[in-house]
């Protein structure tokens, strides 16, 4: 039976109610007759402050708030992939089946589908002995996808008393039961604020390859690390997470729309259903989960949203998968943080955020990782986060930005002036870092050769110099130069237009290997040492110039990995013949 307590006061999405029961901390709520979901944020002896995750219009002091005794969960069962859920976990394609266009107040619906069957392989048999985490059987999810069923984690060890044969079976049939009593389902609970337990932690040797040349050269992030892609309106945050999205070599996506504007989460909603995964063929959606509160929705939703997303992928890193979790953005969701203090009479800090911005955000961050799973066979799983941050003004010194700077290991700074210059992806090599290299560096070594560091070192130290020949330039101008110096600028500018820029809506150019961003820096560095030499022995920039550099890094970005050493040999051949036909002036 339902506990009861009465609403005495209303202050937006928090209300204050008077609790005639004991209640605890983050506590589900039913509020008011409509029976909105809510959540304890603080007690004060008999009266609790609630955080409501609907609107609040229409609630009136005097009507009745229902204590559920249980903490804010999600259900994880098979059906989750593919589906589009709200901040809280509802599925919004099972409301709009109702005929509704809009959010529904009280509106109630599992997570898990309850008018589906799946195909059900059990992989353990009566009387063997089991472990938490152990996977005792599999079904076939959307998209042909192995579905692990596990043992709870925080169950004890015990031992089989029976389990189900082959066959389809629903989220409400019995699959398993122990000696001990344990009985199971394929869907379990887990509490969004806890983290699921694990055995060990393990190194960042392995790296999350995206495919787009300036990361995964210049600033890589590894499998279960975790990187900020701070950036100004328009420097392109949401198509660089879309573009990770789609490429990167996760295996299961699950990407929050926190706060975002509705019609960039309308675009989502549209284009990735349509989307084909590169890996298999398959809808990309068959391995993605979208979590869609956007601006106009109930503010104090948003701030649950990444707890229900680290949930989730929590869930497929304990079967062993390596998931990548992509918040856009959580600026917004500091932005509800905020609110809600204000609204509870908070002290406030920098910027009106409240004290424990930091820590609540370190909560969110430390949940990643690349682990040793629960279970008697050793399982590796890893979550690696990608959140963007939308700074005020694109100013990098403010809280959030700040704060996820010193949680997070790679940066990845959007510039404002790239994005004018149709430069995409707008990050900007100057202010970006990553603290992975060190770690990944092994394995780039053993899968590129041992020259990829001097290749990558050599592409820092010119972006370097041109930076200081920029500088140069602005005083004396480029024609001041020497030819050797304007020549490095111009091949700056190459790498910059033909390397760093990439395009995400060509098929050619919007993923690209590890082995072909190799071969392509090799190119570059092998026009680099002729040119150089020939300019040292007296030929003129101008002279330089008039070769079309351009036109081959052109054809050999839209070449495959097989066809472009036949290739670079080939140019490499022609500048070599063009370079010689130069006359050089003797000094």
């Amino acid at each position: 039976m339902d506990r009861e307590g009465v609403i005495r006061g209303i202050a937006g999405p928090v209300i204050t109610a008077e609790s005639k029961v004991s209640t605890r901390l983050y506590e589900v709520v039913k509020v008011g007759n409509e029976r909105l979901l809510g959540e304890v944020i603080r007690i004060r002896g008999p009266f609790v402050d609630v955080q409501v995750y609907e609107d609040t219009n229409g609630l009136r002091v005097g009507e009745p708030v229902f204590f559920s005794g249980e903490l804010l969960s999600v259900e994880l069962g098979p059906g989750i992939l593919g589906s589009v859920l709200d901040g809280i976990g509802r599925p919004l394609d099972r409301m709009g089946d109702e005929g509704d266009i809009f959010l529904r107040k009280g509106f109630e619906a599992p997570t898990v589908p309850r008018d589906r069957k799946w195909k059900f392989i059990p992989l353990m048999e009566r009387g063997q002995k089991y472990f938490p985490g152990d996977i005792y059987g599999v079904m076939l999810d959307v998209g042909g996808l192995e579905h692990y069923l596990m043992i709870p984690p925080l169950e004890r060890p015990g031992t089989i008393a029976w389990i189900a044969e082959e066959g389809e079976y629903g989220a409400g049939d019995s699959l398993f039961s122990s000696t001990d009593g344990l009985t199971l389902q394929c869907l379990q609970k887990w509490n969004v604020r806890v983290p699921r337990p694990f055995k060990g932690r393990l190194p960042f040797n392995e790296p999350l390859i995206t495919g787009q040349r300036i990361i995964d050269t210049l600033f890589p992030v590894a499998l279960g690390g975790a990187s900020v892609v701070p950036g100004g309106f328009g420097t392109g945050k949401t198509v660089t997470q879309q573009s990770l999205a789609k490429w990167c070599n996760a295996d299961i996506i699950i990407y929050i729309g926190c706060g975002e504007r509705g019609n960039e989460m309308t675009e989502v909603l549209e284009e990735f259903p349509h989307l084909k995964d590169p890996r298999t063929g398959n809808p990309l959606m068959n391995r993605m989960i979208l979590i869609a509160n956007t601006s106009n929705m109930p503010v104090a939703a948003r701030e649950a949203s990444i707890y229900l997303g680290m949930t989730l992928a929590e869930y497929f890193r304990d079967m062993g998968k390596n998931v990548a979790i992509m918040a856009d953005s959580t600026s917004r969701w500091a932005e509800a943080l905020r609110e809600i203090s204000g609204r509870l009479e908070e002290m406030p800090g920098e910027e009106g955020y409240p004290a424990y911005l930091s820590s609540r955000l370190s909560q969110y961050y430390e949940r990643a990782g690349r682990v040793k799973v629960l279970g008697s066979r050793e399982r590796v799983g890893s979550i690696t986060v990608i959140n963007a941050v939308s700074p005020p003004g694109g100013d990098f010194s403010e809280p959030v930005t700040q704060a996820s700077l010193r949680l997070s290991g790679a940066f990845w700074a959007l510039d404002k002036s790239l994005a004018q210059q149709r430069h995409f992806p707008s990050i900007n090599w100057n202010l970006s870092y990553t603290l992975y290299e060190r770690s990944l560096s092994d394995y780039f070594k053993r899968e590129l050769g041992e020259d990829w560091n001097m290749l990558t070192l050599w592409l820092r130290e010119l972006l370097e110099s041109e930076k200081r020949l920029q500088e140069l330039v602005q005083i004396v101008g480029r024609d001041a130069l020497e030819d050797l110096d304007r020549w490095k600028l111009h091949l700056a500018w190459l790498i910059k237009s033909f390397y760093l820029q990439q395009n995400a809506f060509d098929d050619k150019d919007a993923f690209c290997p590890p082995k072909k961003q190799k071969m392509l820096l090799e190119f570059f560095r092998e026009i680099d040492d002729r040119v150089t030499k020939k300019i040292r022995d007296g030929a003129l920039f101008s002279q330089i110039h008039r070769i079309s550099l351009p036109l081959w890094l052109e054809r050999m970005k839209g070449l495959e990995v097989e066809k472009m050493e036949t290739k670079k040999r080939e140019y490499i051949a022609e500048l070599e013949e063009e370079l010689s036909s130069l006359e050089v002036i003797q000094s």
